[in-house]
């Protein structure tokens, strides 16, 4: 089958590669109608983790089922079905628990708790970056899809950044009629905002300097702050008549930048500790890793990054962090695009056939205008 292999910083080639099979009796085979380059790719992609050469990526995959083993009792072949980037084993103490991400038996490496498709550290699973994909465990962690090709680049969102920009809001605190400050118009920033709206937020901002980011931003209601016009903090500040905002959202992650496009990883945390009032809270879904060799400073390259913790300390304030739980909000978003509610697919900008992903990696790294969200069709 062909797939998207990784080969070395900003370098991926389409590959013929061994097919996906049915390896254990709770296995399924899906084949991959889309699958979406994700932003935290980009951090592979640029040579920023210890991804190895040889890997299939891919992480936000949905399809129809092709095979299954004989120990799947639940789906049948045919299903429509998107597959969370998390690989669950479904019994563990965390799975049991709604911690799907955090799953502990599915990650051979030492140290790691979750596992996912196509991803650094995050177990021996090749991506669906390609025509079809592996699902373990596929009763526990396969969410089934209405049939046919309606809401598909909705349903595509299912997989990891709806999810995981709901998480952010969810990590936050956030109750109707709260102010949210999101850091971040990239996928899941977007996908943040859309989630804080669709839950009741009374104002939006949403952070960024890239201009077709922030007017998707703006389409759906929230409010564009150019921290490239001028302090972030300040004018969220006088937007709220000094007030500050209830709940912040961090959809950047360790390679935040100062608008001359230089590396600062604590820039984004320091601003929200700023930014929400004190006793408010804050949600972490933007990527750090404990190891990071390309790193500005000797402490970052070893996951330290000195952030003013003692301002949010003094404030009161509370945090939440890490990788979503998709599984724990996937069939709840589904029903809200379903009925019209939700229409995640508002950030999608191209569509490419599997063969162009080279092409799609490349001008999404570069932040090439109007490249916000990029869909590839096997």
């Amino acid at each position: 089958m062909k797939a998207v292999v990784y080969q070395g910083p900003e370098d991926v080639a389409v590959k013929e590669v061994p097919d996906a099979r049915v390896e254990n009796p709770t296995d399924a085979v899906v084949r991959i109608t889309t699958t979406n380059i994700c932003g935290s790719d980009l951090h592979m992609y640029e040579g920023r983790t210890s991804v190895e050469e040889g890997k299939v990526l891919g992480h936000e995959n949905m399809g129809v089922v092709e095979a299954v083993g004989a120990g799947v009792s639940r789906l049948k072949v045919g299903d429509r079905v998107s597959v969370p980037f998390n690989i669950g084993c479904g019994t563990c103490r965390n799975c049991v628990h709604g911690w799907t991400s955090f799953c502990t038996r599915m990650n051979p490496i030492e140290g790691m708790d979750g596992a996912a498709y196509g991803y650094a550290n995050m177990g021996p699973y090749d991506g669906g970056q390609a025509e079809f994909l592996r699902v373990p465990h596929a009763d526990f962690n396969l969410l089934e899809l209405p049939e046919g090709r309606e809401h598909e680049n909705d349903f595509t969102m299912l997989s990891d950044i709806f999810p995981t920009g709901w998480h952010g809001v969810e990590l936050s605190g956030m109750v109707p009629g709260d102010d949210v400050a999101v850091f971040g118009a990239g996928p899941v920033g977007l996908m943040a905002a859309h989630s804080a709206l669709l839950k009741g937020a009374a104002r939006v901002f949403v952070v960024d300097k890239e201009a077709d980011r922030l007017r998707l931003a703006e389409s759906i209601g929230a409010i564009p702050v150019d921290f490239s016009a001028g302090d972030p903090v300040e004018q969220i500040t006088e937007q709220t008549r000094g007030r500050g905002v209830d709940r912040g959202v961090e959809a950047v992650g360790y390679q935040a930048h100062d608008p001359a496009g230089d590396e600062h990883p604590e820039l984004v945390l320091d601003n929200l500790v700023k930014v929400v009032r004190s006793t408010g809270g804050i949600g972490v879904v933007g990527v750090y890793v404990p190891q990071d060799p390309g790193a500005v400073t000797e402490g970052a390259k070893q996951g330290r990054i000195g952030w003013d913790y003692g301002t949010f300390f003094t404030k009161g304030q509370s945090m939440g962090t890490g990788q979503a739980p998709v599984m724990r909000y996937n069939r709840q978003l589904r029903d809200l695009i379903v009925a019209g509610r939700a229409t995640p697919g508002f950030i999608v900008s191209h569509e490419l056939p599997l063969d162009q992903a080279p092409e799609g990696y490349r001008n999404f790294d570069d932040r090439v205008e109007g490249w916000t969200k990029v869909l590839l069709h096997p």
